[in-house]
């Protein structure tokens, strides 16, 4: 199981095991955000599930309020993976998007909204759920892990033979 994590209050968390089975928009609660996981991962031991959750900190611009709410957030989903002894993969949202442009030869817009929209458009690629501003980084994040752990079993399995 991969679990793909966009921390923010305006994020969410995609669920893959063979595809994207669930996403689900960030709950408003710590425990309602930890029953999600915990439904989802009950079924796998601990060591067959594995977080990428994107890394992210408060820019200046943030306004104080807004900024600290953003880190609750973030530290409650660490202490969650945490608490269920899920292995937490963290990675800026540089690296994930680079992963993209590079699979699709594309150029990501600067403009946050234009480059919201194409990840969106990109997310509907890998999943039939319905894709959202909310939930398509999250998606992409998951697919992500998928792909890298695959990368991992790979070059596990060459460095055997």
């Amino acid at each position: 199981m991969i679990i793909g994590i966009d921390p923010g209050k305006s994020g969410a968390v995609a669920f893959w095991h063979k595809g994207i089975d669930k996403v689900v928009k960030c709950p408003n609660n710590v425990k309602d955000m930890y029953d999600v996981v915990k439904t989802e991962t009950e079924r796998f031991s601990p060591y067959e599930s594995i977080a990428y959750v994107e890394k992210v900190w408060a820019r200046p611009s943030n306004a104080t309020r807004a900024a600290f709410t953003f880190g609750v957030n973030y530290g409650e989903w660490l202490a969650i993976l945490a608490a269920l002894g899920i292995e937490t993969i963290l990675m800026t949202p540089q690296t994930w998007m680079k992963y993209y442009k590079d699979k699709f030869n594309i150029k990501l817009p600067k403009e946050k909204k234009d480059r919201k929209n194409k990840l969106k458009e990109l997310a509907t690629h890998y999943t039939d759920k319905k894709v959202t501003l909310y939930n398509a980084d999250a998606i992409l994040i998951a697919v992500y892990g998928f792909y890298i752990e695959q990368s991992k079993k790979r070059e596990e399995k060459n460095e055997r033979n």
